[in-house]
């Protein structure tokens, strides 16, 4: 099988729906298995004080990062896809001959994500350990994707158990944004393989500084699949621009994905000489970037039932605190 290419827009359709039309058939055009939208609404956002300034402990240790909500709430409105944009997204990537794919981040968004026809969910890295979450998803998808970027080893067997019997595929990552050659950690996949018998690697690497060699790199070593943010737009016109590829760069990483892996290795081998310095460690402790990072984006959104937040991670009924909330 050759290996499943992913083009995330994540928020690079800057909430145009124009933009977005051209980002599925640029993405079509160029060889993307999967075009994936991202179901992060600004309605979600959480507000937790500790983020609004940041914490930092006396001897100038940082302790949170600083994400302010209103900024964050105020920034992510002018991205937000509506239901009907959703559902068009669906209707859109059918028509150009690609796979739609979501990235769904509460529990009470998936009935109806489920409704649209999305051919596959995406688990966010910091939801691989939100097991009433994969719950909820392995309940209407059978084909699934779970990043475990900024996830302790545990976790990752935990979620493998809740998703036992449906078709996941493990993407290994690295929640640095972007992410140095010499901090991708590409063994990591051989570790993952344990858990399901494709991998793959979702790159957030710095295009302009690293071209496509992480994506290669992971590619020569046998990745199943590949996850790149991807743009039509200039690189500075985006928040994630510098971290995504254009249309030309996903058709090369189409060919190159579609070599045979010994081909894939060879190309690696003479233009990439030391590619050995992405292979990193199998397993390791998070870096204290890392760390900060999960502390954040676990729990940055939640489903909000009245007044109240239940987070990925809660094994809470949503119909029921619904009915509750309604009293």
């Amino acid at each position: 099988m050759k290996p499943i290419l992913i083009a995330e827009c994540c928020q690079n359709h800057n909430g145009s729906r124009d933009v977005l039309q051209r980002m599925i058939h640029e993405a079509a055009g160029a060889g993307a298995d999967y075009v994936k939208i991202q179901a992060l609404y600004s309605a979600d956002i959480t507000h937790r004080e500790r983020f609004d300034e940041g914490v930092q402990a006396a001897d100038g240790t940082q302790r949170s990062i600083k994400r302010p909500y209103a900024a964050e709430v105020e920034r992510l409105a002018t991205l937000d896809l509506t239901p009907d944009d959703e559902a068009w997204f669906v209707d859109e990537c059918q028509r150009a001959g690609v796979a739609p794919m979501i990235t769904v981040f509460t529990r009470g968004a998936v009935p109806r994500l489920a409704s649209l026809g999305f051919e596959a969910i995406k688990i966010a890295s910091y939801d691989c350990a939100s097991r009433p979450l994969l719950r909820d998803v392995r309940e209407h998808w059978k084909k699934i994707f779970v990043s475990t970027g900024a996830t302790f080893d545990a976790e990752i067997a935990a979620a493998a158990e809740e998703l036992r019997g449906v078709d996941v595929m493990f993407l290994h990552c690295v929640t640095l944004y972007p992410t140095p050659l010499d901090q991708l950690h590409l063994r990591r996949m051989n570790w993952l393989r344990r858990f399901s018998p494709e991998v793959g690697y979702s790159d957030h690497t710095k295009v302009a500084e690293t071209e496509l060699w992480a994506s290669k790199t992971a590619l020569a070593l046998g990745a199943s699949v590949v996850e790149r943010h991807f743009t039509v737009l200039d690189a500075g016109e985006t928040r994630d621009g510098p971290v995504s590829i254009n249309p030309a760069q996903l058709a090369e990483l189409r060919d190159f994905a579609d070599r045979p892996r010994h081909e894939r290795m060879a190309v690696l081998a003479k233009e990439l000489p030391d590619w050995e310095q992405t292979l990193g460690d199998a397993t390791r402790e998070l870096s204290p970037v890392e760390l900060l990072n999960r502390d954040y984006y676990a729990g940055r959104v939640a489903t909000m039932i009245g007044e109240r937040a239940v987070y990925n991670w809660e094994d809470v009924d949503l119909d029921a605190a619904a009915v509750a909330a309604d009293r």
